[in-house]
This record gives C-alpha cells, structure tokens and sequence, in this order.
C-alpha cells in the first residue's frame, strides 16, 4: 500500500518486490526508485532523483536531482544535484553541497562538503569542512582522532589533494593550495602553495594558483607570467 501510495503521486518504483520504504519516508514527484532500496525513518528524497540500486538511507535528506547508488546513509544530507557511490558510506553530519560528489568505496563522517567539491574515490574524511570546486584525490585519508581527541579538518576552496595524502588533523589547507601525491600534511599550508613530502612542506605556488592568477591577468591584458614562489 505504501508504495502504490508513492507510484499515484509520480514516483517510479521498478521492483516493489524488493523494495523496502516505510510509513514515515517522503519522496518528490519523478524520482526513481531502483531495486534493492531501503528507505527508512526520516528519510525524505526530493524530486527528480535516482535512488539505488540497493541504496539503504535512514533519517536521510536528498536534495532534487541527485543520485545515491550502492551506497548507505545514515543521518546524513545530500545537496541537489549531488553524486554518491557506488559503495559510498555517509555517516551522522555528513553534509553534501550542491553539485558535490562522494564516489567509490569513500566513508565521511561530520563532514560538510562545499558545492562542486569530490570526494572521489577509497577516502576516509572525518570532522572536516571542505569548501566549493576542491578535489581530494584517491586514497586521501583525515586522521582525524589521535586516540583521545578528534581534531577538525579544513580544506579550502578549489584546493586539491594529490593521491593518499593524509591530513594530520587538526590542520588547515588553504584556498587553491595543493598537495603531492603520498605528502604527510600536519601542519598548515598556506593558500596558493604546493606542499609535498613527509612531513609535508610548502615549496612554490600551486598549479591552480599559478592558473588562476594568468587567467586574472589576462583579464586585466597584462602579460601572462610565470611565478616560482
């Protein structure tokens, strides 16, 4: 009855055999619902979305237009037009942007993931906040716990991370910042650098700094310069 319920007001539900939505969910009009989706508590979907296949979200907000494939929600929200999975894990306070993406194999945890940020692929990000069109790349792990405390993670706008970098919290890296692939980050890097190593050191301007700051100067037609720092 349910899920008749759900199909009358426009949703699309492909096999009602097995799937699962309790009493208390709320979908939006033309979302679909794939196979092998459980949809629990205080779950509420918005329109136009792709839940599944085998989606399992409990006290979950999806915005419009999202997907979450193969992936487990707990307590968590995932902005319009956000990406999750397959095989993603959101844990309590995790909070997508718009636009965001978490991907493969990637658990996050009381973490805010800015508009157009990734999370891509095989990450572990805890206590962070991350901030608008930053990319972590594969492997990119927040030590966020040191066995007593848990210490927060910052990760500023357009930054990105090279492959298993892994952030010794509590730590910040800066707008446009960049990391070298395999780089132990536990102290800050300062906005525009690129830090490599273990522990990692700020050695020269990033590459999207570098980008950033020709684009700006063609903009002004000054000639486009290139800056060791």
């Amino acid at each position: 009855r349910i899920l008749d319920a759900h199909m009358r007001e426009g949703v699309t539900v492909r096999d009602p055999v097995s799937t699962h939505i309790e009493a208390s969910v709320e979908i939006g009009r033309d979302t679909i619902i794939l196979p092998g989706t459980f949809l629990r508590g205080s779950t509420r979907i918005g329109s136009d979305c792709v839940i599944g296949p085998s989606a399992d979200l409990l006290d979950t907000r999806v915005g419009d237009g999202a997907r979450v494939e193969h992936s487990v929600g707990r307590g968590a929200e995932v902005g319009e037009g956000a990406s999750v999975g397959p095989y993603a894990f959101l844990r309590p306070g995790t909070v997508l942007g718009p636009e965001a993406k978490v991907g493969a194999y990637c658990e996050v945890k009381n973490t805010r993931v800015g508009r157009g940020s990734k999370v891509p692929h095989l990450s572990y990000v805890g206590d962070a906040e991350i901030g608008e069109g930053a990319n972590l790349g594969a492997g990119t792990i927040t030590a966020n716990y040191d066995g007593v405390n848990k210490s927060k993670t910052t990760i500023g706008d357009g930054a990105f991370t090279g492959i298993n970098t892994n952030l010794i919290a509590p730590v910040t890296i800066g707008e446009d910042s960049y990391t070298g692939a395999g780089s132990v980050v536990s102290k800050d890097v300062p906005p525009g650098k690129l830090a490599v190593g273990w522990p990692a050191r700020a050695i020269k301007e990033s590459p999207q700094s570098r980008r950033k700051r020709m684009r700006e100067d063609e903009e002004k037609g000054q000639p486009r310069t290139e800056r060791e720092d």
